[in-house]
């Protein structure tokens, strides 16, 4: 999975202390990383296992 032209956004839920994540998606795939070490690696997710964990209830 190529995610070198990703569109990466930062989580609107990140906290002023630093703890940020950012996530891009791609056909199907939902990629998430951490805002201060990009090349730290990488979680992928199916994009509806992503979207059920994010929704809100």
């Amino acid at each position: 999975m190529d995610l070198e032209t990703a569109r990466w956004r930062k989580s609107s839920h990140s906290g002023s202390n630093g703890g940020c994540v950012e996530v891009a998606f791609v056909p199907g795939i939902a990629a998430v990383r951490d805002t201060k070490n990009r090349t730290g690696g990488t979680l992928t997710f199916p994009e509806s296992a992503w979207r059920s964990l994010t929704r809100i209830t």
